[in-house]
């Protein structure tokens, strides 16, 4: 009985320890995206560009480097991020960089990125940072230009321009090159197909009336 017990235990855990293995490590210096390949041998959502026609322009680019339109928004906040369309050479790294500009008195509403923790700096500004962890505790703090905060993975934070007057600009990284976000107003309401109504009203403690006032605000 022992026997048979310890030779399906020596069968089942290699199996299992299979199941939970983490994401594999590179089989090469770097995976620059191939944005124009037809073919469909794909790694991270593309098929990576032929080794001897990598160049330096594509571990390379420019597009943190203009402000972004803080008018697009109910919030006023821009985000611009490092993609495998501006920024090739990043796939495969396990990275991402984001430009973050706020408008004055504007905000980046609670969010949270599925795949990635993130480490800000205030470059500009007074920026009011925060985030509540799963016992719904909040950590706040204000930044001012060099000085940095973490955000762990996954969970629900903020960015506020405490100033009324100057907009605010900060630089994050992110620990994955796809880190995902989700707005939590903007998902909770404004999803598709649409959250039931009666949720929204139980879980917010409001009436039909509100639920579609809000929906239609955050809409635009």
């Amino acid at each position: 009985m022992n026997y048979n017990l310890n030779l399906k235990l020596i069968l089942i855990i290699p199996l299992l320890l299979g199941l939970v293995r983490p994401d594999p490590e590179p089989l090469q210096d770097y995976c620059i995206a191939d944005t124009t390949a037809q073919h469909s041998l794909f790694m991270n959502g593309q098929p990576c560009l032929n080794p001897e026609l990598a160049s330096p322009t594509h571990f390379s680019t420019s597009a943190l480097s203009k402000p972004g339109n803080t008018s697009g928004n109910a919030y006023g906040f821009s985000v611009i991020l490092t993609t495998n369309q501006n920024l090739p050479g990043h796939r495969t790294q396990g990275l991402s960089m984001a430009r973050v500009d706020i408008a004055p008195d504007g905000l980046v509403p609670p969010h949270a990125h599925p795949r990635a923790s993130e480490v800000t700096t205030c470059i500009k500004g007074d920026i009011l940072v925060g985030f509540v962890d799963t016992t719904n505790t909040m950590y706040t703090q204000r930044l001012r230009p060099g000085e940095s905060f973490v955000f762990p993975k996954g969970l629900i934070h903020f960015l506020y321009n405490v100033d009324q007057r100057s907009p605010a600009l900060a630089i994050s990284g992110l620990s994955s090159e796809n880190p995902g976000t989700q707005v939590v107003p903007i998902a909770t309401f404004t999803s598709k197909p649409t959250m039931p109504d009666i949720v929204l009203e139980k879980a917010f403690k409001i009436d039909g009336q509100e639920v579609a006032r809000i929906r239609n605000h955050l809409k635009g």
